[in-house]
């Protein structure tokens, strides 16, 4: 079995690759990656892994982004100390949620139910999303809670067009053209929002129906062009191209 791990804190690394060794002596640790920008470039190469384990708060963002922006079939187990983003893990190749500190017992329960996936597709060949998709009945996130004047208002994903940082706070734009303030940084409203948002930059966070076409902008980024008014420009990095093709091809 060969294993990636993703994962910034070079201890927590360690104590990883010890675990999982002890608990399948045959596996062997191809690379250990401490970040985002790391990782994105080393998936750059083909991939000869069975499994990778990944932390999600990296130092330079989340590791979503690193399976949103490459498509890929191994399967991943993601190691955390936050419970809050396992509905987005699921929207990847992950198959199972560890919640740090993880010991010796819960990572075995991880390769066990990785081999357990493993063995049910092996007479089928299936791809393994198909798998997943089937394992996947948690309840989706259809709204966000904002705070207005002394109200709790739920806003439904549907109506909202674009989230964006604005002096340091996550700002939320409906396509009525309200706005609300949210304590939630950036990173945790994409981790619960669906796969209509996309990830423009860090700044922003835009839904799939707001979007009104796409152009050059420079030499090397596109600008996203909006269905509603807005004062700032929307770029998106040469790297982020195709991901934003492939997400605007999407069906949802």
């Amino acid at each position: 079995m060969k294993v990636i791990i993703i994962e910034d804190e070079k201890l927590t690394a360690e104590d990883l690759a010890d675990a999982i060794t002890r608990v399948e002596p045959g596996a062997e640790i191809i690379a250990s990656l401490s970040s985002v920008n790391e990782a994105l470039e080393y998936f750059k190469h083909p991939l000869e892994a069975d499994l990778i384990f990944s932390d999600i708060q990296l130092g330079d963002g989340l590791s979503f982004e690193i399976f949103r922006d490459r498509k890929s079939d191994i399967p991943v187990i993601f190691c955390t100390a936050y419970d809050e983003y396992a509905l987005n893990a699921f929207k990847t190749n992950g198959i199972h949620y560890i919640l740090k500190p993880f010991s010796v017992t819960t990572i075995k329960e991880a390769i066990d139910k990785y081999k357990s996936l493993q063995k049910a597709l092996a007479p089928t060949n299936h791809h393994i999303e198909a798998i997943l998709s089937s394992l996947d009945h948690r309840p989706k996130v259809t709204s966000v809670l904002v705070h207005y004047k002394d109200q709790i208002i739920p806003v439904s994903e549907k109506e909202i067009a674009l989230a964006c940082i604005r002096n340091e706070t996550t700002l939320l734009k409906t396509f009525d053209q309200k706005s609300y303030f949210l304590t939630k940084t950036l990173d945790d409203l994409e981790s619960k929002l669906g796969t209509r948002f996309f990830r423009a930059n860090r700044q922003y966070l835009v839904n799939r129906s707001a979007v009104k076409s796409v152009e050059n902008y420079g030499a090397r980024k596109l600008a996203i062009i909006l269905t509603i008014p807005h004062d700032e420009t929307i770029t998106v990095s040469k790297e982020k191209h195709t991901p934003l093709m492939n997400w605007l091809e999407a069906t949802y």
